[in-house]
């Protein structure tokens, strides 16, 4: 880990990368620099090659507590909008590269994860949460809309009732409430949570990356088509996978009852 004043700290473990979203006096609550920190730190870890799951969580006591009000009104009195328009401009850009990276990202939500915060945890693929730690959609609750994809992936996650019920209710969601109803996979003792993340971030890590990123696109996508649409999608990758690299181990080592290893595909 390097520079602690960063607004997105970074380090690894083996071939997974922890960002850690560093404003802890604001709950790490998303400004100017931290979406940009956290922009450009999501931009290299999907580049680089050696790097097979994405951890992201926060410093100090909370998770993210979403866009900062204050940022935003300090900034732009009048027409606060303007400030978050500017930071949705660079927010909105990472959730979209956590959905489509073929990288697993694991949210680790150590404590309050709001607003926007909820939702950038909801766009990751897995969600551990510690067993204080809580949700909370927060934004209507002060005259505010929906960001980050927040109307996308609520509804997909829980369905649209309940969907409807978080946005209008507003009600903190506890760990043990958000794993029951779908929005956290797992929930873990608090002193346990990250090396309970790190334990199935090395699990996921051993799949087969591109496989891994070409279900997460169709499953982004199938919302959007038909049945017979996405069938069609699903067989063009399907075949694609199956002349992979990956695929080829996979086919291979089942047929040679051993275990594949995707790292050494290529």
């Amino acid at each position: 880990m390097y520079n602690t004043q960063h607004p997105v700290l970074i380090s690894q473990r083996n071939a997974t990368v922890t960002l850690t979203l560093n404003r802890p006096e604001a709950l790490n609550a998303i400004d100017g620099a931290m979406v940009a920190a956290l922009k450009a730190s999501l931009t290299d870890v999907a580049q680089d090659p050696a790097i097979r799951a994405v951890i992201l969580t926060g410093s100090g006591r909370g998770f993210c507590a979403g866009g900062d009000l204050r940022f935003a009104l300090d900034a732009n009195p009048d027409l606060p909008g303007e400030s978050f328009l500017a930071l949705t401009d660079s927010l909105h850009p990472c959730i979209e590269m956590i959905r489509a990276m073929d990288k697993p990202v694991i949210a680790a939500i150590n404590g309050p994860a709001a607003g926007a915060g909820l939702f950038l945890a909801l766009a990751c693929d897995l969600r551990i949460m510690a067993a204080s730690a809580y949700l909370k959609q927060s934004n209507t609750s002060y005259g505010l809309s929906l960001p980050a994809g927040g109307t996308f992936l609520l509804p997909r996650l829980v369905g649209m009732g309940r969907a409807l019920e978080i946005a209008l209710l507003d009600e903190p969601i506890p760990a043990a409430r958000a794993h029951e109803i779908g929005l956290a996979t797992q929930v873990t003792p608090d002193d346990d949570l990250l090396d309970t993340a790190h334990t199935l971030a090395e699990r996921v890590s051993a799949m087969p990356l591109g496989a891994l990123g070409r279900v997460k696109r169709l499953m982004n996508q199938s919302f959007a088509r038909t049945l017979d649409g996405q069938l069609a999608h699903e067989q063009v990758e399907l075949v694609s996978s199956a002349n992979s690299a990956e695929g080829r181990e996979g086919v291979a080592a089942f047929l040679e009852k051993r275990r594949p290893n995707f790292q050494t595909a290529a």
